[in-house]
């Protein structure tokens, strides 16, 4: 995207136009400025998703990582089926844990309702510590009905993706994406930001939004508290 070329953010959001009822100069004022911002926010994110699709090619993948799935072991490259390139996401529920990470189990849950539309273009897998039996259990209980499930099943995969913590019981969420192209499979891109990247008072959550529920809450007044977390149940 050429930046130059663009109509400056501002412009734009005086061109826009709406208006709402009852509503004061003061409020359209202070609107229209934050549109603007919010303009340049689309832009910036746009401009980061077009270095990301441009990163150079990754790491091969050339460990033969073993699964457990719904329907019987699986490698990793059978985690692509048709596809090119494969979204995995390691969800916190390892043998150390009786109930997974409610933070996880969240975000599972909308994408469970969007993982019909996301294998329409790329293949999904949500890969765990535990025995898949349990895994399983826990998908009926919560009524998800698309997600494709699979136990990591000597914990390699999530070792080498830095999902198992250094005392090799505890846990950690992970956002990866891997590549097949001319035969070979290469890690492609992963959500980096955690605590060390985190800014004073906030979240140490990552760039890439891609859970609905922080989304919606930063669209409200009262925002996203961050000692605030979601539970399994309330």
């Amino acid at each position: 995207m050429d930046t130059h070329t663009l109509a400056p953010a501002m412009d734009l959001a005086i061109r826009n136009g709406v208006s709402f009822p009852h509503e004061s100069d003061e409020y359209r004022s202070a609107r229209t400025a934050l549109l603007a911002e919010e303009i340049e926010l689309r832009r910036h994110i746009e401009r980061v998703a077009q270095m990301r699709r441009a990163l150079p090619a990754g790491g091969k993948v050339k460990s033969s990582y073993r699964f457990e799935g719904e329907y019987g072991p699986a490698s990793f490259e059978s985690l692509f089926g048709d596809k090119e390139t494969l979204v995995v996401y390691c969800w916190m529920y390892g043998t150390g844990r009786e109930r997974p990470c409610p933070m996880c189990t969240s975000q599972l849950a909308a994408w469970d309702g969007e993982a019909p539309d996301i294998m329409q273009r790329v293949a999904l897998a949500v890969v765990a510590r535990s025995p898949i039996d349990k895994l399983l259990a826990f998908k009926k209980e919560r009524g998800w009905r698309h997600l494709p499930i699979y136990s990591d099943l000597t914990d390699a995969f999530s070792r080498d993706f830095h999902s198992t913590g250094a005392d090799g019981k505890s846990d950690d969420a992970g956002f990866h994406v891997f590549t097949r192209r001319d035969g070979a499979v290469r890690h492609f891109w992963s959500e980096e930001m955690g605590a060390a990247t985190a800014d004073p008072g906030q979240d140490p959550r990552g760039a890439a939004q891609v859970m609905p529920l922080w989304a919606i809450l930063d669209a409200t007044p009262e925002g996203r508290a961050p000692n605030w977390y979601p539970k399994l149940s309330y």
